[in-house]
């Protein structure tokens, strides 16, 4: 007669075998198309390969080029950086202020937070393509509004000045879904402690960073991570509407790397410029994550 602990861990391990069959497909997925495309950007970037011809070793030599002799490279970090900090900090700034206007019990307020979320769901490339009739120097109609107020509205696009700004605005035209993340969260803090401060003398400022800055920071917190993840990624609008110009003033890392591997075939060189990506992007979220104790306030029951 079989022993009961053998039935056991007989019906445990069927269970588990049952387990990893119903899972296989996943499994067997991201073996193929995420851990081993990974595995051979890293390889790559130790390779001299051009996709016509095998990858032959080279050692280091693609990273010690990266950070000695392609001034475009960090040209292309500087950009990145730049974007980074100007439309990280106006998704969240705006995204809250937008959620706070359209977190009110008024009539006609899902109209507003529609028109306001659409954007995000628009194709990148059809809001890229809008955005250059906008911008256009001649035809523009932010140009001619401006026009109206007797401004002398700059050449957007054209201009080395103003033509990452303009990208910016984009990006931060499409914060549809950061807004909604900001007004569940909104939803979410307790009606209890709005007049708690109301009947300590709060007025509606004393009472936003009181109680709903300090209730938001996890909500803010969670945006601030994927907004520069999302950020560091750039490259659709640059690509449609300046080809990373003019004066390569939008040659971002990504579009640069892109340029390495599908224009000029130096797949070698992109994978590089792929894993110092990662780690970058890697790096920026450790920090936030490790200082978040300091300023992120989770509600205690």
């Amino acid at each position: 007669m079989t022993p009961p602990y053998r039935r056991v861990m007989t019906a445990a391990r069927r269970e588990a075998l049952w387990g990893f069959f119903f899972i296989s497909p996943w499994l067997i997925g991201f073996l193929v198309f995420s851990l081993f495309p990974i595995l051979a950007v890293v390889f790559l970037g130790f390779t001299k390969y051009t996709v016509l011809q095998p990858p032959q070793w080279i050692g280091l030599d693609n990273y010690i080029e990266m950070f000695t002799a392609d001034r475009l490279y960090f040209t292309s970090l500087y950009n990145t950086a730049y974007y980074i900090a100007l439309r990280v900090p106006s998704w969240i700034i705006i995204g809250l202020a937008l959620a706070m206007l359209l977190n009110r019990d008024i009539r006609g307020v899902t109209i507003f937070r529609t028109a306001f979320y659409l954007p995000t769901i628009i194709p990148l490339v059809a809001s890229s393509i809008i955005w250059l009739w906008m911008l256009n120097p001649q035809v523009g109609l932010l140009n001619s509004v401006l026009r109206q107020f007797g401004v002398v509205a700059p050449n957007w696009l054209r201009d080395p000045t103003w033509a990452k700004p303009a990208i910016v605005a984009l990006g931060v035209w499409q914060l549809g879904q950061t807004m909604m993340i900001f007004l569940a969260g909104l939803q979410e803090i307790p009606h209890q402690l709005y007049e708690a401060a109301e009947i300590d003398g709060a007025d509606r400022i004393q009472q936003f960073f009181a109680v709903t800055l300090p209730m938001m920071t996890p909500t803010i917190y969670f945006n601030a991570v994927t907004g520069v993840i999302a950020a560091f990624q750039v490259f659709g609008p640059a690509f449609i509407m300046t080809g990373g110009g003019p004066v390569n003033s939008t040659l971002f890392n990504v579009l640069y790397l892109y340029r390495q591997g599908f224009q000029f075939l130096r797949m070698g060189y992109a994978s590089a410029m792929a894993v110092v990506l990662f780690l970058l992007i890697l790096l920026l979220t450790v920090i936030i994550v490790r200082t978040s104790d300091k300023w992120v306030k989770y509600e205690r029951v």
